[in-house]
């Protein structure tokens, strides 16, 4: 597989929100790594994340997938004239984490002029499936 990104690399250090007042800082993720078509990130489980029975919270699930696969979308294009949004996910939530983190990869499953498509797996600490998503994105024009 090539190296997807614009410009020729992932830009690591820009990736992560603790300036940007954005959902995923108000609930911890954080952008580890990349490699040459995928992206990981890992988010707390804890009272940001959970639902009222004390476990992961679905949204939060899919809000980690999502930000993996917009962050890996948006590295691929030039943010100069272009920007990657949401336009579709689905999610089936395998396996209940009541504590510690879940760690995500987003990996590029197709790349075309208009849309990506991102499979994203989120594991728990353990390394066990607990939710598994697809999530397309559209790439647009930036006004201006």
């Amino acid at each position: 597989m090539s190296n997807i990104w614009h410009g020729g690399r992932f830009p690591l250090e820009m990736a992560n929100f603790s300036d940007r007042k954005t959902m995923a800082d108000a609930i911890g993720i954080e952008i580890t790594e990349a490699g040459d078509n995928w992206v990981r990130g890992k988010m707390p489980v804890d009272h940001r994340t959970h639902q009222p029975f004390g476990l992961l919270h679905g949204g939060a699930s899919v809000a980690l997938a999502e930000t993996l696969a917009s962050i890996g979308a948006f590295c691929t294009i030039n943010p100069d004239t272009h920007a990657a949004v949401g336009m579709e996910i689905n999610a089936n939530h395998l396996r209940p984490v009541r504590e510690g983190f879940v760690y995500g990869e987003a990996v590029q499953e197709s790349m075309g002029r208009t849309t990506q498509v991102w499979t994203i797996r989120i594991t728990n600490e353990k390394g066990k499936l607990v939710s598994l998503s697809r999530c397309t994105m559209a790439i647009i024009k930036q006004a201006g």
